[in-house]
């Protein structure tokens, strides 16, 4: 049937066992090395020149070294980071995304730098100001870096003094910029991390060729890190454990945990800005060019948090995000636009009332911390505090230092929570405890439904359905946010004057435009059929919002008809009218924000035809900001505690109803797991040749028997997967597959009881063994013409449904090029209509698939694999040496 298809995995093993990406994919620390030695090199050769010839570099000699850092120690860094994330590396995919930021940034500097002297902007006098700008993310940075080199000396001894040195260097950077001698200082520290960050990339490069340790390094460490938490009492630890066992999720080993990444992003933003609350540099050019590309990895964090389905962490970091973004190019524009915050700036301020909502939504982050630990309520109280020093209304006087001193204290509290996230992260339990909860999740619960109660009369407490209600709604309280936080911040109790159109220029473009952007991007990854649509069209809104009604001046934009705008309003009051029509079928709150959004656009076609009557546009921006801010509490309240405690309201429109008004059967049936009669239900459907969602220990399958060919055939037509994939085979337990006695190898089959049952999947070889193991007429339909791929999953459920049906062709349950299915509400509603039956066992056991691993070149002490999943390539890498020193030992003894 697919004879040609073996050269897949052939082709697949060869790139995978001989090229050099593979390398640098199996160990993507090499790059981030590399990056910080390249960075470092290229800035020592700098100081050391500059101390030599006792001039400063040129503008042309500025502007290629921040090229240079930003490409290399930017972007390079940023893509190391990316993929130690998706290695599950705490250390490594936090630092190095961490101090992507750092280079970035401070190659902007020199750009900026270079670009005053190459155009004549009073470079003379701007020198010493980008000069001291780059001073206050220096510092940020020196305690991130500090936190980052005691961190690493618990994992091996290599990055401790790469990030040691980096420390030192940072220091006297910022010291250079004021003595020349300090340069020289930091020039040696940078050679330091040359020689370092050298040795520990050809370390792991070599590891990664020969898929074990070479050099010394790496896999040992200064000092253990359970040695931090040898001196914790043992009542405190016990209370941390019964904490942590309240709210115990899933493990999501797919990525690393992104808490130090969003901590260190908040320590870095704040001690920038309280530089310049206190007046330490007029001008924050420079310090919001750095705030903003720190703030970019506290993006990433939030990404990777939604990605752990970690819903606190991912709002919470997008909010901060949002929040220093704002505050960033607030003083970007009072500092270089406006020339400084004047008396004219102030009363401008004054009628601005975005931060209001900030400081609502820190309260929102409070009350739901009562049930958290108290590092995070305190964390998330001293943010509240925050959002209150930059309230519009503060006088001009007391404001600077009110919020200088808030961003002070948050940045030190951060810089400590950073350091035991971190810690935590890479011990992979509670060594630092945080605190014990102030209020148990239950009682929280109670009290949120007792108020659900009072506005709704309910008399009972149903939970969330599954994914469908509540997992596919993961970005649903950031969307309201950020609706919210435009919508106040566009509403005016006057006409602007054009100071502040200028300053609400960023308060409604990032929260409404670019923090929506990202909400889109969740909702694809979400598999919302109509997720993307709605929070793309809202960005689109906002950004033509702010192009026209608060940018226009700036622009020199009088008559708005003539450029479009009022056509273009048009256009989005009939996208809009769609956009009500699909929100009918949702809940109440979505929909009344849906109407609300067409008399905003209503408002401003009115704008753009000069005859908008002001109060009207008050009127539906309030109301408009409300809605969203009650619907950003009820999605976040019922998300986290899986319980519809804040109600929505019923859809408008009932889809799928029967003509008495009941729900509509699914498509297909859907016995529960939790019943014997229902895995026999699905094992009849299987046995007379249908095709089933089942769950596995990873993500949900397809299956199918091996006794009926026609239905796996049926399986590429269900997904529309391409013919040259191949299907592999699940058995309940390994000693099946000893009882027909494959030939294979002593080494093989020790590391098959190793990693079986597990979420990993070995490729072997297959032969006439494979029909008495019970595949019979599926021989030709399942794997290619030379191999198959076995799975045996660690999950209860599966194994008595294989003891009832043999052994059955699996793949994952989700169309073609779609994200993995993870919970059984997904099989249904993407492919319930194609099946004949979905086994029910609610949350998948992981988010994404099983780990691929090709074995047969196992004998030549050869491992590659067609796909990393579960189980990251690098515990299976560690498996396997194991099991390679046991088998050598055996045959030496």
């Amino acid at each position: 049937m697919k004879g040609n298809s073996y050269s897949l995995f052939e082709g697949w093993e060869k790139r995978m066992s001989e090229g050099f990406a593979s390398v640098f994919y199996s160990e993507p620390s090499v790059l981030g090395l590399l990056a910080n030695v390249i960075s470092a090199f290229y800035v020592a050769l700098q100081n050391f020149t500059g101390a030599v010839t006792g001039q400063a570099a040129t503008g042309v000699e500025n502007t290629i070294a921040g090229v240079h850092l930003i490409l290399i120690g930017g972007v390079v860094q940023l893509l190391a980071g990316l993929l130690t994330f998706r290695k599950y590396d705490h250390l490594a995919g936090t630092t190095f995304l961490a101090f992507s930021a750092l280079w970035g940034s401070y190659g902007t500097t020199r750009i900026v730098a270079g670009a005053y002297e190459l155009l004549s902007l009073g470079a003379s006098t701007a020198a010493p100001q980008i000069s001291k700008a780059a001073v206050a993310g220096l510092v940020a940075y020196t305690g991130v870096a500090f936190v980052v080199s005691f961190c690493s000396a618990t994992a091996n001894y290599v990055m401790p003094f790469v990030f040691g040195a980096i420390t030192v260097t940072l220091v006297f950077e910022a010291v250079g910029q004021f003595a020349t001698w300090a340069l020289v200082v930091a020039g040696v520290a940078q050679l330091v991390i040359v020689l370092f960050g050298l040795y520990g990339a050809t370390a792991l490069l070599l590891k990664g060729i020969y898929q074990r340790h070479v050099l010394p390094g790496f896999g040992n460490a200064l000092f253990d890190v359970l040695l931090l938490g040898a001196r914790i009492k043992p009542s405190q630890r016990r209370q941390a454990s019964r904490g942590e066992e309240e709210e115990e999720k899933k493990k999501n080993s797919k990525y690393a945990e992104p808490m130090a990444l969003g901590n260190m992003s908040d320590v870095v933003s704040a001690v920038i800005l309280a530089f310049y609350c206190f007046n330490y540099t007029p001008s924050f050019l420079v310090g919001a060019l750095w705030v903003s590309l720190n703030a970019t990895a506290q993006l990433l964090a939030s990404y990777y948090a939604y990605l752990r389905n970690d819903v606190f962490h991912g709002t919470k970091f997008a909010l901060h995000y949002t929040y220093w973004l704002v505050q960033a190019w607030e003083a970007f524009v009072v500092s270089v636009l406006l020339g400084s915050e004047g008396e004219g700036v102030g009363q401008a301020r004054a009628g601005m009332l975005g931060g209001w909502f900030f400081l609502v939504a820190a309260l929102l982050l409070c009350l739901l911390s009562l049930s958290r630990d108290k590092t995070e309520l305190f964390q998330n109280s001293l943010f509240a505090l925050l959002t209150v020093s930059t309230l519009p209304q503060i006088p001009r006087g007391s404001r600077s230092l009110f919020f200088g001193v808030a961003c002070s204290l948050y940045a030190l509290l951060c810089l400590y929570v950073s350091f035991i996230s971190l810690v935590n992260s890479i011990a992979e339990k509670v060594l630092l405890p945080l605190g014990v909860r102030l209020v148990s999740t239950p009682r929280l619960q109670a009290a949120l439904f007792r108020l659900k109660r009072h506005l709704c009369h309910a008399q009972d407490m149903p939970p969330l359905g599954g994914p469908s209600e509540h997992r596919a709604q993961l970005p649903d309280t950031l969307f309201f946010l950020c609706n919210g936080l435009a919508a106040l911040s566009a509403l005016q109790p006057s006409l602007p004057d054009s100071q502040r159109s200028y300053l609400s220029v960023p308060w409604v473009l990032i929260p409404g435009t670019l923090v929506q952007l990202y909400v889109s991007r969740l909702q694809v990854r979400g598999g919302r059929r109509f997720g993307p649509t709605l929070p793309f069209s809202y960005a689109a809104v906002w950004a033509l919002w702010t192009w026209l009604r608060f940018a226009g001046p700036l622009l020199g934009i009088s008559n708005p008809s003539l450029h479009g705008f009022s056509v273009g309003a048009v256009a989005f009051l009939v996208i809009n009218a769609f956009i009500i029509i699909i929100s009918a079928y949702s809940n109440l709150v979505l929909l009344t924000l849906a109407v609300l959004m067409e008399g905003l656009i209503v408002c401003f076609l009115l704008f753009t035809l000069h005859t908008l009557p002001l109060p009207l546009e008050g009127v539906f921006l309030a109301l408009f900001s409300v809605v969203c801010m009650y619907g950003a509490t009820a999605s976040f309240v019922n998300y986290l505690f899986e319980r519809k405690l804040l109600p929505m309201g019923p859809p408008l429109i009932q889809a799928g109803k029967s003509n008495k008004g009941e729900p509509a059967p699914p498509p297909c049936p859907t016995p529960g797991s939790r019943k014997t009669s229902g895995l026999q239900s699905i094992a009849g459907i299987l046995e007379s040749g249908g095709v089933c969602g089942i769950p596995s220990d990873t993500v949900y399958t397809l299956a199918a028997s091996c006794k009926h060919p026609a239905a796996i055939e049926r399986i590429y037509n269900i997904k529309d997967r391409p013919l040259e994939k191949p299907i592999c085979l699940t058995i309940g337990n390994l000693k099946q597959l000893e009882a027909v006695a494959p030939p294979f190898s002593p080494l093989l089959w020790e590391f098959m009881r190793n990693v079986y049952p597990g979420g990993i999947g070995c490729i072997v070889r297959k032969g006439e063994w494979l029909k008495k193991l019970g595949v019979g007429l599926a021989y030709d339909y399942v794997g290619t013409k030379d191999s198959i791929m076995i799975r045996i999953s660690d999950l209860t459920v599966t194994t008595h449904l294989l003891d009832m049906t043999g052994p059955l062709a699996i793949t994952s349950a989700n169309p073609s090029g779609q994200p993995d299915s993870t919970h059984h509400d997904m099989v249904v509603t993407r492919l319930g209509d194609k099946l004949d039956g979905v086994l029910c066992d609610g949350d998948s056991t992981e988010l994404v698939s099983s780990t691929v691993v090709i074995c047969t070149k196992i004998d030549e002490g050869k491992l590659s694999f067609l796909r990393e999943g579960a189980v990251p390539a690098a515990k299976v890498l560690q498996i396997f040496e194991r099991v390679k020193s046991k088998m050598d030992f055996s045959e030496a003894a």
